[in-house]
């Protein structure tokens, strides 16, 4: 077989989708090439060495009798996932058509997409963006296309490993695709004597000025944070601070939080150190386009809520594995009422679902707030009316309670007041989720509401040098003019601490707040694995900040009505 055979002959025989090889048909040498791009649907003659191809949306409905929008598995399609509904949740469902199609394009079709005609497919917001970093006009879930990347971001814990990657791949002296559109940011394992991580650091710097990379937020005087201005902290809420997050574009970081960024209407995902190293050298990447989850929020949100609660009773109802390689998009009246910075939380923890990536769409909300952050033009994209979806929950916000991710678990969803008997041994208010500027205004109206003071240990950690800031110098809404570290100072907390991403990951044994002990924390990050926060037997129960507030207040995992009536 010649290798123009072999690769026709593998274009058409190997396909697959999720399924392994499946083997459709073979064909004989010398076989005309017209007779392997045809297609004959539901009929073939035997006599002839025709091949049956399905696209990758028929493919499980010629294969399979499982679901495709339907968590009940009654309608052909791919990936179903089950879900156990709640009163405050409903699924709907959409079928999609068994019709047989190719996945090849036929001889006689082979036009450019511009003289196509109109798309007889529509898209979901996603689906539009990997569109046009394609380059592509229509895209169906399960396509792979290389993507062209806009922003590519690393820090201190993964830089290391896919500059090496780089570097061994494309050479020693091998420059990066685009010095202004990848961003470095040291955030992890900032603030303490561990030389492995300091070291980290300075490969980061090292890199950074050899390639002229002009978004590197260093800081060098790690006993003061305040006088290294180039300094942020926590990656992702520096990228939207920083006017990085845009909608429409591609953002990929070496970061599993990096789906925070889908907030501002963009595709944003995790990648590892050998993908990241690939895009350092080209700027592109090959990704499987995802399929959709749709989660309509509607109903007035009740004031004792944050979008904290929003996700965990999301995560509880489909599971840790509910959105494995999906994107979870958000819309609806509540999403709308929203700020950027709790679209931001909401975004954050769709990875805790197993989520590919998160996504809201642009409003005027969105422009307001990148009015003075970026110049950088932008299109937004937003779902087509006739878009599919694997399966869209519609939620009413205004039936929910606050709640917590009990150990060891994001999806161990309890009610935070059947929870009341819980002891806590500290309480955790910091991270990419749970430490922006908001976060902290909303702990201290917890705490302004109260005028007592805290029973248990209080740790706050600022996400970035700006929302250390602002806890300094915004007045608290119905204070009399009082700041936040004023509130907290007043209530008994810690002083609030060098922006970073603190004890969230662990981290060395001197990191600020880690978990050196089996202790049971309250805590505003975002998983609560054994060890994730240090010690390997701790308890950690996921809160909004107003629980984890309250909490603080009593000693006792605590519902923040008790405070907020």
């Amino acid at each position: 077989m010649s290798s123009e055979e072999a690769k026709a002959s593998t274009d058409v025989v190997s396909f697959g989708l999720g399924y392994g090889n499946l083997r459709l048909c073979k064909y004989p040498p010398n076989t005309p090439s017209s007779t392997k791009y045809s297609c004959l649907p539901y009929e073939l003659d035997p006599h002839q060495p025709q091949a049956l191809v399905v696209s990758s949306m028929a493919a499980s409905s010629a294969i399979s009798s499982t679901s495709f929008l339907s968590v009940s598995q009654k309608d052909a399609g791919v990936s179903p996932f089950s879900a156990q509904p709640s009163s405050s949740i409903h699924i709907s469902q959409k079928k999609v058509s068994k019709k047989i199609v190719s996945v090849m394009a036929p001889q006689q079709s082979e036009r450019k997409p511009s003289t196509t005609g109109s798309v007889k497919t529509g898209m979901t917001m996603t689906e539009k963006i990997f569109s046009r970093a394609s380059e592509k006009s229509q895209l169906n879930p399960g396509d792979n296309v290389w993507v062209n990347v806009d922003t590519l971001m690393t820090h201190d814990v993964c830089g290391p490993g896919c500059i090496g990657i780089f570097k061994k791949e494309f050479g020693n002296d091998a420059k990066v695709w685009d010095r202004e559109k990848i961003i470095i940011i040291p955030d992890h394992y900032i603030f303490t004597s561990d030389e492995r991580a300091n070291r980290n650091v300075d490969i980061i710097r090292d890199f950074s000025i050899e390639q002229g990379i002009k978004y590197f937020y260093d800081i060098k005087d790690r006993s003061d944070f305040k006088v290294n201005p180039d300094y942020k902290g926590v990656c992702h809420v520096a990228l939207a601070q920083e006017g990085h997050c845009r909608p429409g574009e591609v953002l990929l970081g070496t970061d599993s939080h990096t789906c925070t960024a889908g907030a501002f209407g963009q595709f944003a995902t995790g990648i590892g150190n050998t993908d990241a190293g690939f895009v350092l050298g080209t700027g592109k990447l090959l990704l499987k386009v995802p399929p959709t989850l749709r989660f309509v929020l509607d109903g007035e949100m009740p004031d004792y809520l944050l979008a904290k609660d929003l996700i965990l009773q999301i995560i509880g109802e489909i599971s840790v594995s509910g959105a494995t390689y999906k994107a979870m998009e958000f819309v609806g009246s509540t999403i709308e009422s929203l700020t950027m910075e709790e679209r931001m939380t909401l975004c954050n923890m769709v990875v805790e679902a197993g989520g590919k990536n998160g996504i809201v769409p642009a409003d005027a909300t969105t422009f307001k707030y990148l009015e003075d952050k970026t110049s950088v033009p932008y299109e937004p994209v937003y779902s087509d009316d006739q878009a599919r979806f694997l399966a869209e929950y519609r939620i009413d916000v205004s039936k929910l309670e606050p709640l917590v991710a009990k150990p060891h678990s994001p999806d161990n969803r309890g009610l935070a007041r059947e929870c009341k008997d819980v002891k806590t041994d500290r309480v955790y208010i910091g991270s990419c989720t749970g430490g922006k500027t908001e976060d902290f205004l909303a702990a201290a109206r917890v705490f302004l509401a109260s005028g007592k003071k805290v029973k248990v240990p209080t740790f706050l950690v600022p996400a970035t040098q700006k929302v250390w800031m602002d806890l300094y110098t915004l007045p608290v809404p119905g204070s009399g003019g009082k700041t936040c570290s004023q509130i907290f100072e007043e209530a008994g907390c810690d002083t609030p601490t060098s922006p970073s991403c603190g004890a969230c990951l662990g981290g060395p044994q001197d990191t600020y707040a880690r978990l050196n002990e089996p202790q049971v924390c309250v805590s505003t990050t975002n998983r609560n694995f054994p060890g994730r926060m240090g010690h390997k037997e701790g308890q950690i129960y996921l809160a909004s900040p107003y629980t984890a507030a309250a909490s603080a207040l009593t000693g006792f995992v605590t519902d923040p009505r008790e405070f907020l009536r």
